[in-house]
């Protein structure tokens, strides 16, 4: 069941004749399916403005990421930003608090990526490599003695791309239940969709949306390197 009292039009960041960008809350899917009680796309409908369709998801975030979320408008809409989703050709910037100190405090992180297994949890993912090709770009914001907050910048849009490199590295992200530690002092993976750059219209220039980072984020002040 929808909850009456969410209003989704009160966490859109853009609007124009093509698309909606909102600002997705964690903990919630962007779409139903089997055993979620609430998903963001049974509050679609309050995102017609006046079209006679439905928007649409034109890609995903995990349920447990916050951030910029892309919905198309109408099928031309989609097919467009698909086309740019699937060439990489959006750019895409994140937020992460992981744990630990980073020895280098920029870089890329070149680790191809595989599905840990065909069953049940079948979109989980590993570094393999004989998997496929994975990018992250990062960069060290800020720290404290404990943490590092990380500006992140996937080259390749993997599945847990980002969560899965992090992991790898030394440095998984609070609260990331499946590839960092299960520590109960975090109940919420510090994972949040920063910005987008969406080169949408051939003669303008690329659209660029931010959005405010969650509350949880608020108690790791950035104080840039």
């Amino acid at each position: 069941m929808a909850d009456p009292l969410f209003n989704i039009q009160t966490h859109l960041l853009y609007r124009d004749s093509m698309m909606l960008v909102l600002n997705k809350p964690a903990g919630i899917a962007v779409h139903s399916g089997a055993k979620k009680n609430d998903s963001l796309d049974k509050y679609f409908e309050e995102l017609k403005f006046g079209l006679p369709r439905l928007p649409a998801l034109a890609h995903r975030l995990d349920k447990d990421t916050s951030g910029c979320l892309v919905l198309g408008r109408h099928p031309e809409a989609l097919r467009r930003l698909g086309h740019l989703f699937q060439r990489n050709q959006i750019q895409k910037t994140y937020w992460a608090i992981v744990n630990g100190i980073l020895s280098e405090k920029e870089g890329a992180i070149d680790l191809p990526l595989a599905p840990q297994s065909t069953k049940k949890y079948h979109w989980w993912m590993k570094v393999d490599p004989q998997g496929k090709s994975a990018i992250t770009h990062f960069k060290v914001l800020s720290e404290t003695t404990k943490t590092s907050w990380l500006e992140l910048k996937p080259q390749t849009g993997r599945t847990h791309q980002l969560r899965v490199h992090c992991a790898a590295i030394g440095h998984p992200i609070l609260g990331d239940r499946i590839y960092g530690e299960d520590d109960l002092n975090f109940n919420n993976l510090h994972l949040h969709a920063y910005s987008l750059e969406i080169p949408l219209y051939q003669k303008k220039d690329s659209i660029l949306i931010t959005a405010p980072a969650p509350n949880y984020l608020e108690k790791y002040p950035i104080n840039f390197l």
